[in-house]
C-alpha cells in the first residue's frame, strides 16, 4: 500500500476505494459508511484496500 493510498483512506475513504475497485457496491458500502460517520469509513477503506 502506497502512501497516496494510506493518505487517501484517511481522508477520503469513498475516493480510495472508487480508484482501487471502481463504481460498484464496495464504493457504495464506503459512502455510506462515511455519511454515517468519518472512522467506519475509513475503517472499511483500510480493509478494503489491503
Amino acid at each position: 500500500m502506497s502512501i497516496v493510498t494510506i493518505l487517501l483512506n484517511i481522508f477520503l475513504p469513498p475516493l480510495a476505494v472508487f480508484l482501487k475497485h471502481g463504481l460498484g457496491t464496495t464504493f457504495l458500502v464506503s459512502l455510506i459508511l462515511t455519511l454515517i460517520g468519518w472512522l467506519p469509513g475509513v475503517i472499511h477503506a483500510f480493509i478494503v484496500n489491503k
